[in-house]
């Protein structure tokens, strides 16, 4: 069990307030498997557990939150959430396989209008990323992607590779999370994106989206190696 003492020792290691040694400790919880998938969190036992208030205890929850391992219920507290190594490379694949098409697609069609929308969302990325904003990351890392491949006027496509942004949405989020670098590779790989869209090389870029894509999977199915049936159990992620 781990106790006040433990939970103490955290904190230089880390370098991090109370809320972000419960943070860290319950991650790795998490991350381990030794909380199960659909397992509930509970406040008062957690700070009785660390011999810390329930408040840093609440505030570990909703970064927790922001980083897709838990998912927040009103009467159930903090729930975690089951992330699938096989879900994870199903899905990844069906956007490897869609994205790069959207994107070649897109780049002859683009328009000022559409660069101008896409620096505004890397502006507000790069807000995200220096704020430690978890939850904007995701939001705008989707919103950044669906700008430029609107352009391709492939309808159906494009609404099957919204929804797998949506379904992909949390996975992301732990990879910038807990993946070294991953945040200032994705700002540097969406700013490279951005100049090839300009510059009219459709191959250029289709060929960058399937990296960037498949960068993602790699990180996110090493950070499950450990775990081969998911990082906190085996039950599918809710979509």
């Amino acid at each position: 069990m781990t106790g006040p003492l433990s939970m103490r020792s955290t904190l230089p290691q880390f370098r991090q307030t109370v809320t972000g040694a419960a943070v860290a400790e319950l991650r790795r919880r998490i991350l381990s498997g030794s909380v199960a998938a659909g397992e509930a969190l509970r406040q008062d036992a957690l700070a009785k557990e660390f011999g810390i208030s329930r408040i840093p205890i609440r505030e570990a929850f909703h970064q927790l939150a922001a980083e897709g391992l838990v998912t927040l219920h009103p009467h159930r507290g903090a729930v975690v959430t089951a992330l699938s190594a096989s879900d994870i490379a199903e899905l990844f694949d069906l956007r490897a396989t869609l994205e790069p098409d959207l994107m070649r697609r897109a780049v002859p069609r683009l328009q000022a209008s559409d660069f101008a929308r896409a620096e505004t969302i890397l502006a507000d990325y790069a807000t995200a990323i220096a704020n430690g904003d978890l939850d904007a990351w995701g939001e705008l890392n989707t919103e950044y992607h669906l700008s430029l491949y609107r352009a391709a006027g492939r309808n159906q496509t494009f609404e099957l590779v919204r929804m797998l942004l949506a379904n992909t949405d949390r996975y992301t989020r732990v990879q910038l999370a807990m993946s070294d670098g991953a945040t200032t590779r994705a700002k540097r790989e969406h700013a490279a994106l951005l100049d090839l869209c300009r510059a009219g090389d459709a191959e250029g870029a289709a060929r960058l989206t399937l990296d960037h894509v498949l960068a993602v999977r790699h990180d996110l199915l090493q950070l499950l190696e450990p775990h081969e049936d998911g990082l906190a159990g085996t039950q599918a992620p809710a979509a």
